[in-house]
């Protein structure tokens, strides 16, 4: 398989030629186009239950895409995600990686997508009160919206609410206050997400919540 992620940070896109046999797994409504002899399978994400659980807590589709390459000859096909930003591509191999909500794309068939509690630090700062964890060996692609910037950390670093999109399993979160109580509130940012450990994070430059606050006003 060969997988090359193109176009500009705020309107990234997949484009990916799979060799007869192979199959590419993705959120449903993921795909923008593809040869038509590619094969479609539509299946609840981890089964029924774990679907809804995924879909409801997770931020995720109910089904997922399975595209197969069933013919004799390479064939092509493309995937966006449905805001504008950039898409990542992370690969595993035998570990595990957490994703806020949402921020799943696509990924191999040997990855396996699951669903655990992030706790109320993670609800608070506007995260979700569950990550999904994606581990097994193979590529996995996610996105967000706006640009990702990649920090790699060893002790403490502070993240904005709802910025987050992306951690190691050896990075923890924490809730704080960005400064004083006055200059918190006052100016703006409120409280922030304190990451401790040592890991990788991905961090996204805008944020959808962001962007409703702005446009919010201007509509009354």
């Amino acid at each position: 398989m060969e997988a090359e992620i193109k176009g500009t940070q705020a309107f990234s896109y997949i484009d990916i030629e799979l060799q007869p046999g192979e199959t590419i797994i993705s959120e449903s409504d993921a795909m923008s186009s593809m040869d038509a002899d590619i094969d479609l399978t539509a299946t609840f994400n981890g089964g029924l239950f774990k679907g809804l659980l995924k879909k409801y807590l997770g931020g995720e589709t109910l089904f997922v895409s399975r595209f197969s390459n069933n013919t004799d000859a390479p064939k092509k096909i493309t995937l966006v995600q449905p805001v504008p930003g950039e898409i990542r591509c992370y690969e595993l191999e035998g570990g595990e990686f957490n994703l806020q909500p949402g921020a799943y794309l696509a990924s191999t068939p040997d990855v396996t997508l699951g669903l655990r509690w992030a706790g109320l630090v993670s609800f608070i700062a506007r995260e979700g009160l569950f990550k999904l964890t994606v581990s097994g060996t193979g590529k996995v692609w996610y996105g967000a919206y706006g640009a990702l910037l990649e920090k790699e950390i060893d002790g403490e670093y502070i993240v904005d609410t709802s910025h987050l999109v992306a951690y190691e399993p050896g990075v923890k979160l924490k809730l704080q206050l960005a400064g004083g109580l006055f200059s918190s509130f006052f100016g703006g940012e409120g409280l922030v997400t304190r990451v401790e450990g040592k890991g990788k994070i991905i961090v996204q430059s805008r944020s959808v919540s962001g962007l409703a606050g702005w446009l919010n006003p201007k509509f009354r």
